[in-house]
């Protein structure tokens, strides 16, 4: 245990104050006012008449007059001094306080000027970074053709099952073959990738899934709402690459799939930092567009996740629960009451 200082820290920056040394003006008064009541009542003793009354009664007055007030005298005169000495402390500690708190400030400022920032603020930044080059590379990949899209192979499983058209989608124009008719569906492993986004800026395969996943109406809005809620999540310094979530078994996942809800699916919150959603579950009831965001996030999950489960093998679905898409899609589930 380190032991404190004897004396205050004095860092130069202002005057030191030392205690009084020697009488002090209301000692002297003291001792005046002390000799001034004892010849006064002397003067008294001798001059007055001799009294008949009890001699030892007359000797306990006696006492009793001459030195308490002396000593009512010298208890104001020791309290005045231990308040002047009080006062002194006060100073120098007030001093010294404001010293450490003049350093600290000239420190910040050194700090903040020298370009140095947090290391929060450094990984927004550095995740604003890759948003940027993100956006450029998809907008250089949507500007060129990928030949291999343009032959489509026999052994690229569907990731989707898509639903009957149902006569309230609008009908579509005699116009010859729709662009997406054309496209080759997308692959379950470029679904498995796009889900998980680059993993660097780098990540030239991993650009490619998530542009072809941005070419399917359905996954692209899955990626998109992912997007903003992952996007959300660091501004609170919450990010997928740092949870460690328990995974759940494939059957539970198809479960899920099939409309199952509450407790017979709680094995799908596997996220368990307290710390992340404790923020998480705040940010829901104090944020309005986070809210929305999440519920929007979860809505799209649900359905989007409904038909990629048929085509989806025990594997490929414990891949899928391990990417960013899924452990946002666990902490929203977990935060929202999906799992009670």
């Amino acid at each position: 245990m380190v032991e404190p200082p004897e004396k205050p820290v004095d860092l130069g920056l202002y005057p030191r104050k030392e205690p009084p040394q020697g009488l002090h003006p209301t000692d002297l008064a003291g001792g005046a006012l002390s000799v001034i009541w004892v010849v006064a009542v002397l003067s008294y003793i001798f001059s007055a008449p001799p009294s008949t009354e009890s001699q030892t009664f007359g000797l306990v007055m006696t006492l009793l007059v001459v030195f308490l007030p002396i000593v009512l005298i010298w208890v104001s005169v020791v309290t005045l001094r231990t308040v002047r000495a009080l006062r002194a402390e006060a100073a120098r500690l007030q001093a010294a306080v404001d010293a450490m708190r003049n350093a600290y400030v000239a420190a910040q400022q050194t700090h903040a000027s020298g370009g140095l920032k947090p290391s929060v603020e450094r990984k927004i930044d550095e995740i604003a970074a890759a948003a940027k080059q993100t956006e450029s590379a998809l907008a250089t990949f949507n500007s060129r053709r990928d030949a291999t899209l343009t032959v489509p192979s026999a052994d690229r499983k569907a990731a989707l099952t898509l639903p009957p058209q149902t006569g309230e989608e609008q009908p579509l124009l005699a116009l010859g073959t729709p662009a997406e008719d054309m496209r080759a569906p997308l692959s379950v492993s470029d679904f498995i990738r796009a889900m998980n986004f680059p993993e660097t800026p780098d990540d030239k395969d991993g650009f490619r899934a998530l542009r072809r996943a941005l070419e399917d109406r359905h996954v692209a809005k899955l990626i998109r709402a992912a997007q903003d809620v992952l996007t959300l999540l660091s501004q609170d310094g919450i990010y997928m690459d740092d949870l460690r979530p328990d995974l759940a078994r494939p059957e539970v996942w198809r479960r899920f799939a099939a409309g199952e809800r509450g407790r017979s699916i709680a094995a799908l919150g596997g996220i368990r930092d307290r710390s992340s959603l404790a923020l998480t579950a705040a940010r829901m009831r104090e944020d309005t567009v986070f809210r929305d965001a999440g519920h929007h996030f979860l809505r799209t999950f649900d359905k989007t996740f409904a038909l990629f489960e048929p085509n989806a093998s025990d594997a490929e679905l414990a891949d899928l629960s391990d990417t960013r898409t899924a452990r946002a899609f666990m902490l929203f589930g977990r935060v929202t009451g999906t799992f009670d």
